[in-house]
């Protein structure tokens, strides 16, 4: 297949690199010194024991590719305006574009079944509806991803839980297409595991319980996810904030049970720093809206209590605007 990683940091980049070892044509849209190093050595993905190379065609100049067979999305909810700006030359009439982000997606709305709640404004999270104008629902694909990595040097990607590497496909209609089967064959073969869901929001909010709580309270103590779950007040209140998840996806028709899981991290979670505490150590803009604001204003529209969450969210995005990174 010929595909398009659209933002090869540490999850596109892990995974365009087992697509290419694979043999796909892959090309990926990166910047700066990683984008310098992809082109001269090529994407580097270390996996255990293993040093996988996959040789891709890298620019930051999407139009010089030309129609792709897919495009995978693994830019943070809050970068998508560079996609909206460049996607338009990678379409071709069958086209899928993956979105695989973490949080609430900004195209929830699209083809949600009428028995379901009606969202709150998402608005946030497509400012001036750029990403609608520019990609028809027609080629919209949700996906969700299970997979802990990090960019540990400039073209090189490591994978911080190698057993756990999931990205699940799903249609925002929820019906199964030829395109994510054939995407799913592939990402299988290239040793991704990819499920296709038949009601991708079940999988959204089953990832965003795990990740609102894990980003909100990394963020606030500093820590790996090991580390600070090992501190029993830290875990009670983990636990209560993903049951205020629970109960707002539920409040929204929506019910986490029997959504495809990742198998099990070792005893005490990974040792692995979330992405948006990298984020706020590193000065990059964080998905605060995506991840921590969009859930509460679920929960508001739903009249749903969550102070555990109201006060997690509070803190994290404050120690955000702190640093001015949202």
């Amino acid at each position: 297949m010929k595909i398009c990683v659209f933002g090869a940091g540490a999850v596109g980049g892990h995974f365009a690199t087992q697509l290419a070892a694979a043999g796909h044509e892959v090309s990926v849209v990166a910047r700066g010194a990683h984008l310098e190093a992809i082109r001269k050595n090529g994407l580097v993905l270390l996996k255990g024991e293993r040093r996988i190379v996959g040789r891709v065609r890298a620019t930051d100049r999407p139009a010089a590719l030309g129609p792709v067979d897919v495009v995978l999305v693994t830019l943070k909810a809050n970068s998508l305006g560079t996609l909206a700006e460049g996607v338009a030359t990678l379409l071709g009439p069958e086209t899928p574009v993956v979105f695989a982000q973490n949080g609430i997606p900004w195209w929830y709305a699209q083809g949600l079944s009428p028995q379901r709640r009606a969202p709150p404004d998402l608005a946030p999270l497509d400012p001036g509806g750029a990403l609608a104008r520019a990609i028809p629902a027609r080629h919209v694909a949700g996906g969700v991803i299970y997979s802990a990595n990090e960019v540990v040097a400039p073209g090189v990607v490591r994978s911080d839980a190698p057993q756990r590497n999931v990205l699940i496909l799903g249609a925002p209609d929820d019906r199964p297409t030829a395109r994510l089967q054939a995407l799913a064959a592939a990402l299988e073969a290239a040793d991704i595991r990819a499920p296709i869901e038949t009601d991708i929001r079940r999988s959204v909010w089953a990832k965003l319980r795990i990740n609102l709580a894990s980003s909100s309270l990394g963020v606030i103590t500093g820590e790996t996810v090991r580390d600070a779950m090992a501190d029993p007040a830290i875990a009670a209140l983990r636990d209560r904030v993903q049951e205020e998840s629970r109960a707002i996806a539920a409040a929204h028709g929506v019910a986490m049970e029997g959504a495809p899981l990742p198998p099990p991290h070792v005893s005490g979670g990974p040792a692995h720093k979330t992405s948006m505490l990298q984020d706020y150590e590193r000065g990059r803009p964080m998905e605060i809206d995506a991840i921590l604001m969009a859930p509460l204003a679920f929960a508001r529209a739903a009249g749903v209590a969550a102070p555990n969450m109201e006060a997690v969210v509070a803190l994290a995005a404050h120690r955000a605007r702190g640093k001015g990174l949202y």
